[in-house]
């Protein structure tokens, strides 16, 4: 027998996951129908969620034994969610999809047929449109996976999704990254191995609303950068330079007017702007040092990169406990 472990990370998911349930139950049947040998655990992840999400999982683990979840002691985000699943997750084959149907089901079975017959160590599905997103959002979006393609050695393909059909011996590789700031895009493609690319085109939430905002994922993809380049302290040193020397040639410059042509130069305003020209380039260099410092700190720590306060494992034990 061989088992698929479909992970699920959550937050305030209480409108979609019924819906998400029953999708899912559909695609399980039609695989274990053509394929005997499948077996499937459901792993849950709530990050926290302040809705009745924690009791819809209680209620589908209780009616149904391959359902399993981990609840967070807070909101760790969804890389903590996606990290604590390929921890805990039991199968052969592992898969990552998000509650909300944007990552649509239907292609799982698909994705299983990959990589068990055509040798790829992992399925996954790329947007080719970003149909219902803001332009200016898809804007930044498509501009970031430029930028990061020309500043890192880890190449991020476009429209790339978390969704992801894995063998066992990608997800061992990608458990053996124990950083704790995380950027699980590009984890994916450092680990390297042979992916399979699927296209489809954008859908969008089947109920409730995204809890990524602008800023969120704006904040999301810093952390790609400073988890992936140091292209951002070459930049540093770069505009160091370039101050030096436009100093140097402005030197010149008032050394020129002043010697040859007899103009007066106007002290005030000349001081004030090289203030603030080396002023504000000082702050920009030592912001980007500081990025770079806060996650070497937060690294050092050794902090866990999320705590759970329940399993379905932990409730049913004190169900038995209390029953003898």
């Amino acid at each position: 027998m061989k088992l698929i472990s479909i992970i699920v990370p959550c937050y305030n998911e209480q409108e979609v996951l019924p819906l998400f349930y029953n999708e899912i139950q559909k695609i399980i049947s039609g695989m274990q129908s053509e394929h005997k040998e499948l077996e499937f655990e459901l792993l849950f992840i709530n990050d926290g969620s302040k809705d009745n999400t924690l009791m819809q999982l209680r209620e589908m683990a209780k009616n149904d034994e391959r359902v399993r979840y981990i609840s967070f002691s807070r909101n760790f985000g969804k890389e903590a969610g996606m990290y604590a699943g390929l921890e805990n997750a039991k199968g052969d084959y592992v898969v990552i999809m998000d509650a909300d149907l944007q990552h649509p089901p239907k292609f799982i079975p698909e994705m299983y047929k990959y990589v068990t017959e055509q040798g790829y160590d992992c399925a996954t599905t790329r947007r080719v449109s970003r149909k219902g997103e803001s332009k200016i959002r898809s804007w930044f979006a498509m501009k970031f996976y430029k930028i990061m393609n020309k500043i890192s050695q880890t190449e991020i393909v476009d429209g790339a999704q978390d969704f992801r059909f894995m063998t066992r011996q990608m997800v061992d590789s990608i458990l053996s990254m124990k950083e704790y700031n995380r950027f699980s895009k590009g984890i994916f493609s450092w680990v390297g191995f042979n992916v399979k690319y699927i296209e489809y085109e954008n859908v969008e939430r089947a109920a409730g609303t995204t809890a990524w905002s602008f800023w969120k994922l704006f904040k999301y993809s810093l952390e790609g950068i400073f988890a992936f380049s140091t292209a951002p302290l070459a930049l540093a040193s770069l505009l160091g330079i370039l101050s030096c020397l436009v100093s140097f040639i402005w030197i010149i410059a008032i050394v020129i007017k002043t010697l040859v042509f007899g103009e007066n130069v106007q002290g005030f305003p000349t001081i004030m702007c090289a203030i603030f020209f080396i002023g504000g380039l000082q702050l920009f260099c030592t912001g980007i040092l500081g990025q770079y410092l806060s996650k070497t700190y937060m690294e050092t720590k050794r902090r866990p990169i999320y705590l759970a306060s329940e399993t379905e494992e932990s409730v049913r034990k004190n169900l038995n406990e209390e029953n003898k």
